[in-house]
């Protein structure tokens, strides 16, 4: 039987839906070359939510992180990601931002870019993948699945046919980040879009919100998908993907060929249990079927993090009740796919719409653009009475008529001379005082240490000759070592 080609998420979309993106440089290091030998297609590693953690909370340069993983992941691609036209933030970006970031990732390593339109407007990326093409990467092409009347099969084998006319992509992708797919639907959308895929492999990546996301894996196979994007456990079930070392375990015993090197998947996946159980960070568990997931269809990270600044604002109370109005929003919005930034904008829009009692009273400005056009062709209209709200409430510095931001790299250049496109781009997306402070904790960490500090130190101490008289000091307590004279 045919053989099935694994990319792996750990490194991404796992610890983003788990660790709400915590997971640091040093705690990837120690078993990135065992990664890269454990025969993955692709190690799926940043994308702009990562690429956002790195510089506002965990302050390490996320260029470099590239770098040092490309220094042991040597044969083996690394995958990054491109948000249509908008890089980290919601705003579109110029054309010419957005290019040379994709010089930036091929320069720094990465061999594989997917591309992604949450509007399915293929207008925002179809230049972007042929960029891709032209500087040697492989190419990937994505839909995002999302229920809604909109969403049909024939919708996406549509989808699928343009991405391959216009970009001749290498690659095509179904990305369902809310893990809304089931084994009946899986049955009609596979054989809908390798009708017009042809030679190009079909991938497939879910969440496992509701349970169904290893089976639907297992059926997308039987009806013809190739590639599969899975996690390691104990970074895998809950909301992110489905574990690597089960899904490929039952495609062996279904009779397919997955050249997976387990050994080093289970030591990549002990490293990573031990990093959680002395970080106190969570592991993955599997999820019973919840039906109501499919009405507000919020995806796995975004779930985390909106559980967690509810309970940071003592609102977790209002939990569920914000849930059902992002079911309500989704709608009256047009189905906007699921999936950052629409996600954001749609669960946003949900929370001040119940805490302030008056719907659509207070209207953030990405909703407006969204309404009036500014990410791209909508899908379906925004419910008039909704719409006007939107337009009353909404900031009246915001025009009715989007127009295209003016080429910004020229200016970059001459803004600072001195410093790399990386850092160029980054002080382009990043206001104020962000890229300094990140610059200003010094070199980043790149050793993830299990003991603690003061342990650490004395081990050191430990290995020196002759060291003479080392007193210790913390407050009250003081600590002597050497030799007596």
């Amino acid at each position: 039987m045919a053989e099935i080609k694994v990319i792996d998420t750990t490194l991404r979309d796992a610890h983003q839906c788990l660790w709400a993106t915590r997971m640091t440089t040093a705690m990837m290091l120690p078993v990135a070359e065992q990664m890269d030998r454990a025969g993955f297609e692709a190690i799926d590693l940043m994308s702009a939510i990562q690429f956002d953690v790195c510089v506002r909370y965990l302050k390490e340069d996320p260029w470099q992180r590239l770098r040092l993983m490309r220094q042991k992941v040597t044969r083996t691609r690394m995958q990054s990601a491109m948000r249509s036209k908008s890089l980290l933030s919601f705003d579109v970006q110029p054309d010419d931002v957005n290019y040379l970031w994709v010089e930036c990732l091929a320069k720094n390593g990465v061999r594989r870019v997917r591309a992604i339109d949450a509007l399915s407007d293929l207008d925002n990326i179809v230049d972007i993948l042929r960029l891709v093409k032209r500087l040697g990467m492989e190419s990937v092409g994505s839909v995002v699945f999302c229920q809604s009347p909109v969403h049909t099969d024939q919708f996406y084998a549509q989808k699928t046919r343009e991405l391959i006319e216009r970009a001749g992509i290498d690659v095509m992708m179904i990305k369902d980040p809310g893990g809304l797919l089931t084994p009946d639907r899986i049955r009609t959308l596979v054989p809908a879009m390798l009708e017009v895929t042809g030679k190009v492999p079909l991938e497939l990546h879910s969440h496992c919100m509701t349970g169904l996301a290893p089976l639907v894996y297992l059926e997308g196979v039987r009806l013809g998908v190739t590639q599969i994007q899975t996690s390691i456990a104990p970074l895998a079930n809950g909301p992110a993907q489905p574990a690597t070392q089960t899904v490929v375990r039952n495609l062996r015993s279904m009779g397919y060929t997955v050249n997976i090197d387990d050994p080093l998947v289970a030591a990549v996946g002990a490293h990573f249990r031990r990093v959680a159980e002395h970080a106190g960070l969570p592991l993955g568990v599997p999820m019973e079927y919840d039906q109501f997931h499919y009405e507000h269809q919020i995806p796995g990270g975004m779930l985390t993090n909106m559980k967690f600044q509810l309970q940071q604002a003592g609102l977790m109370h209002k939990f569920d009740q914000v849930l059902e109005e992002t079911a309500r929003v989704f709608r009256e919005l047009g189905w906007p796919a699921m999936v950052t930034p629409f996600s954001q904008l749609v669960g946003t829009q949900a929370v001040l719409n119940v805490m302030q009692g008056e719907r659509y009273r207070t209207i953030p400005d990405e909703v407006k653009k969204y309404a009036l056009g500014y990410y791209g062709k909508l899908l379906a209209p925004v419910e008039p009475d909704v719409l006007d709200r939107i337009i009353a409430n909404g900031s009246s510095a915001i025009a009715l008529q989007p127009r295209p931001p003016a080429p910004a790299v020229a200016s970059l250049r001459r803004k600072y001379p001195y410093l790399s496109d990386e850092e160029r781009l980054l002080r382009h997306l990043y206001a104020g005082s962000q890229v300094d402070d990140m610059r200003a904790t010094g070199p980043l960490q790149t050793e993830y240490h299990f003991d603690q500090p003061i342990v650490r130190l004395l081990r050191e101490l430990a290995k020196r000759r002759n060291p003479g008289r080392i007193a210790i000091s913390k407050g009250p307590m003081r600590l002597e070592l050497g030799v007596a004279g």
